[in-house]
């Protein structure tokens, strides 16, 4: 914040010295006012900026309007008042409302855009003023990359989900599966022990009747 303060002085001094000259009208004042945040989808390749200012004792009727975007650490003249790239950037006045137009528009825009109105032909040091600056934030195509990563995220979250009940019924299967099986083979020793018996019993019940008998 504080590099951009003094970015904004360094701006002011310059601004100055762009539209320095003599005047008559010393209690000329402006009051420049911007909004704070304008953000534009990703499908949109025009942008209007707005800007609105009032004046008071200022008898130019046309006021210069000049644009500044401030980058990380430093700014570029856009339009001052003539534009740098007149099919990237336009500017429109109509009576006390501004607006700058960005044609072609990318992220490589994301900046803060600082409107400025002069009326030259005064030397009151508040007849050239500036807003405080609009950042402008093309958002589309990170919230698409966004909502595509929760996609993957859910799609994962989901997968896993279903391989850890297929693994879990899968163990459980296993266990289900072992348990018959032991079952099944001591029931079938025991069978084997009934049948046993039931064939030896007969044989100690003939030679007891045999040993009688005799």
């Amino acid at each position: 914040m504080a590099s951009f303060n003094k970015l904004k002085n360094v701006l002011m001094l310059a601004f100055d010295w762009i539209l320095y000259g003599a005047g008559v009208a010393d209690t000329c004042q402006v009051t420049v006012t911007q909004p704070r945040l304008q953000e534009a989808d990703d499908s949109m390749h025009t942008v209007f900026l707005t800007c609105a200012f009032s004046t008071s004792g200022c008898y130019s009727s046309q006021p210069q309007v000049l644009w500044f975007r401030f980058l990380t650490n430093e700014h570029e003249d856009l339009c001052t008042p003539g534009c740098i790239n007149h099919q990237k950037y336009k500017v429109h006045l109509s009576e006390n409302n501004v607006s700058l137009q960005i044609n072609d528009l990318t992220v490589h825009d994301n900046a803060v855009y600082i409107c400025g109105v002069a009326f030259s032909d005064s030397i009151s040091p508040h007849s050239k003023q500036t807003g405080d600056g609009t950042v402008l934030t093309k958002t589309g195509a990170e919230k698409q990359k966004s909502n595509g990563k929760l996609i993957m995220i859910i799609v994962s979250s989901l997968l896993f989900l279903y391989s850890i009940i297929v693994f879990t019924f899968f163990v459980v299967y296993k266990k289900i599966n072992s348990g018959r099986k032991i079952f099944q083979a001591i029931a079938q020793e025991l069978q084997k022990q009934r049948y046993a018996e039931h064939w030896q019993q007969p044989d100690h019940l003939e030679d007891d009747t045999v040993y009688q008998n005799r």
